[in-house]
């Protein structure tokens, strides 16, 4: 049985299938392939040796069960795959691995397996940005309450809360696209990336074998590719998860029982929102959310960490990698697929936003009326103290602003009650937010 709840819980087959350790290992003989036809095209390897080596690849002869077995007797995994690939090669099998290093094997599969996973992110994020502009056109004549410090500010459209969102998410978009262009890169630099072993041919093979896989090639690279553009990745993952866990949590406190502006979907007919408290629909999916986001902002300092090896590598980066980038991608999966189903399926609950506008009454406009008097000639640092002093009596009193400013002497000789109720529209003070 699973012990991980990553290995069950978190993420969607397609992420998972990415990084099972078969497809890793799958590219990794991959990489292999590539490397043995590079090296005949250049002649440093016998023609026929790339064909057999190719061939035992490509015909699914090389099985992860015999890379277990071989790597128990060697302790070493590229070795191990190696030797799985030199026994189906026969004769040829000497030419397996040619003049390579085990990270010219492992980062190069490894840029393979971002690739896929990026651009899977990437197709998430695009789904996700685009339901929420379409919930957002559906929301735009909703009228709410704006809140700073969770304070009742101004009266905006539920629209324009989600246009935040959508405009975040298009940033997300070109942060994942950026370190994309750093981070999916392979090498095939040798023991510590002078490519000393390849007899002077090691700049063209490293640039065919990136050609047959379809990668860019690293700049420079030691034994192994530099960990800072990983660290980045990571880092620009944990950061679209806080920016996930943002919206998420906006959800949440929206849905509180004293709000309750929106809710999320809930399966009435067999959901339970707890095992004791029948009444209970919580918001379990936002909360998901959230607390997968923390994980990953622990994620991030791991990949920190890895940036720091000694001198032209060492292996500590190796153990860390092996959980936090798998881990980093089925999480930020998972909080995209829930985060895109609750944004799809959330109720707006308008009669709550009226309610919540009631609730707070015309205090809300106290900046718009303060502003007009400021344009009719009273100044605007006079106007706001006055306006100030006005609304803490409102608050106090329990008085409506309107009362209390329709009895205001400096008010009514520059704006009509007509024009001072009307002020106190909240529908009307919406700016350019549409």
């Amino acid at each position: 049985m699973p012990v991980h709840p990553i290995e069950y819980r978190y993420g969607s087959k397609e992420m998972r299938e990415i990084f099972e350790i078969s497809t890793k290992y799958k590219l990794m003989a991959e990489v292999e392939a590539a490397l043995a036809k590079a090296e005949a095209q250049v002649g440093l390897i016998p023609k026929e040796a790339a064909e057999h080596i190719v061939k035992a690849v490509r015909d699914g002869r090389i099985r992860p069960e015999r890379i277990f077995e071989l790597e128990k007797v060697t302790q070493h995994e590229t070795m191990a795959l190696v030797l799985a690939i030199a026994e189906q090669a026969g004769p040829y099998g000497e030419y397996v691995h040619f003049g390579a290093t085990s990270n010219d094997i492992l980062d190069t599969a490894l840029a393979l397996q971002l690739k896929q996973a990026i651009t899977l992110v990437r197709r998430r994020l695009i789904s996700l940005t685009r339901s929420i502009i379409e919930r957002g056109r559906e929301a735009l004549n909703l009228i709410c309450l704006g809140r700073t410090h969770g304070i009742a500010a101004l009266p905006m459209p539920f629209g324009f809360k989600l246009a935040v969102w959508a405009s975040i998410m298009k940033n997300n978009l070109e942060r994942l696209n950026s370190v994309e262009s750093r981070v999916v890169r392979g090498k095939m630099s040798g023991a510590i990336g002078t490519m000393a072993s390849f007899y002077g041919k090691g700049r063209e093979i490293q640039s065919l074998v990136m050609q047959e896989l379809g990668l860019r090639e690293a700049d420079i690279s030691t034994q192994i590719v530099p960990r800072d553009s990983l660290a980045e990745l990571i880092s620009t993952l944990a950061l679209i998860s806080s920016t996930l866990e943002l919206i998420a949590n906006e959800i949440r406190n929206l849905q509180r029982t004293e709000i309750a502006e929106v809710e999320e979907p809930f399966k009435e007919r067999k959901q339970v929102g707890s095992s004791t408290m029948p009444h209970k629909r919580n918001p379990i999916r936002s909360e998901k959310v959230c607390g997968l986001a923390r994980v990953m902002r622990g994620l991030a300092m791991a990949a920190f960490e890895n940036v720091v090896l000694e001198h032209e590598r060492d292996l500590t980066n190796s153990s860390v990698e092996r959980i936090i980038i798998p881990d980093a991608f089925l999480i930020i999966d998972e909080q995209l697929r829930s985060l895109e189903y609750v944004v799809k399926n959330m109720v707006f609950k308008e009669e709550a936003m009226e309610r919540n506008l009631k609730r707070v009454g015309d205090l809300i406009m106290a900046e718009r009326v303060m502003l007009e008097l400021a344009r009719r000639q009273m100044g605007r640092q006079k106007a706001h103290e006055l306006i100030r002093n006005l609304s803490m009596r409102a608050i106090s009193e329990r008085k409506s602003l309107f009362d209390l400013l329709s009895q205001e002497k400096a008010v009514i000789e520059r704006i009509s009650k007509d024009e001072i109720s009307s002020l106190l529209d909240p529908t009307t003070y919406l700016g350019e937010s549409k």
